[in-house]
């Protein structure tokens, strides 16, 4: 398949997708991916349905946890794999269908024009249907994870998002749930390494999140009291 005419030359770029019971989406959104990446992998986090076999079917390359282990440990098992290939850059968007693939050339032109760690898919320059609260929610995050990285952050929030092989080879996780991404952009910032946006469009279903509030505020705050008490963690070798 023919890449996006943005896509061409050095810099190869694989998209990864967590995706927990999808099967609906995942076919079509793997499809749309492939026109605009090298290549897609899906990592089912314990799918007790046809989320695989669609994928596979869609042209993915899937990598399975044989049982639930959460949005974190799939973006775990993406980066390890990614640090055994050769690309140039590793991004990751939703399973559900929330982020549009056809955006995928502006963040690989970004990247290539700026060298940046990190570029972050930005929401909230036009919120649209997002529900006021979420919106409030990402405004007052996204000033939280600015202050803790040391730059501004639009979106941090956002899942939609480019990592570069050399933040890639540098991040060093500690955490396995949805704070991960929220620790990958404070590592980021205390390297020194860019953190850039790119404009996408909120597509908005009404999907319950996946987040459960008091769960996972905890051990958000297990995670930003490691970091805010120690001004050089993630420098850790």
């Amino acid at each position: 398949m023919p890449l996006h005419p943005d896509l061409r030359g050095t810099g190869r770029c694989i998209v990864a997708i967590p995706a927990h019971n999808e099967e609906h989406s995942i076919g079509s959104l793997v499809a749309q991916c492939r026109m605009s990446t090298d290549e897609v992998w899906v990592v089912d986090d314990g799918s007790t349905d046809a989320t695989a076999e669609n994928a596979t079917k869609s042209g993915a390359r899937v990598l399975r946890h044989e049982t639930n282990l959460g949005k974190g440990r799939a973006i775990r098992t993406a980066l390890d794999a990614f640090l055994r290939e050769e690309s140039e850059y590793l991004l990751f968007l939703d399973g559900d269908g929330q982020h549009d693939p056809a955006v995928i050339p502006s963040f690989i032109k970004l990247a290539r024009s700026s060298g940046a760690g990190i570029i972050l898919g930005n929401r909230l320059y036009a919120p649209g249907n997002m529900p006021p609260i979420r919106q409030w929610t990402n405004y007052f995050m996204s000033w939280l994870i600015s202050e803790m990285a040391g730059q501004e952050i639009a979106d941090s929030q956002c899942g939609y998002r480019l990592l570069s092989r050399n933040f890639v080879r540098q991040f060093k996780p500690t955490t396995d749930h949805f704070e991960l991404e929220s620790e990958m952009l404070i590592q980021a910032g205390r390297f020194g390494s860019e953190i850039l946006s790119v404009p996408i469009p909120v597509i908005y279903r009404g999907s319950s999140s996946h987040i459960k509030p008091l769960r996972d505020t905890l051990r958000f705050a297990r995670m930003a009291w490691r970091y805010l008490g120690v001004k050089d963690a993630g420098k850790q070798r």
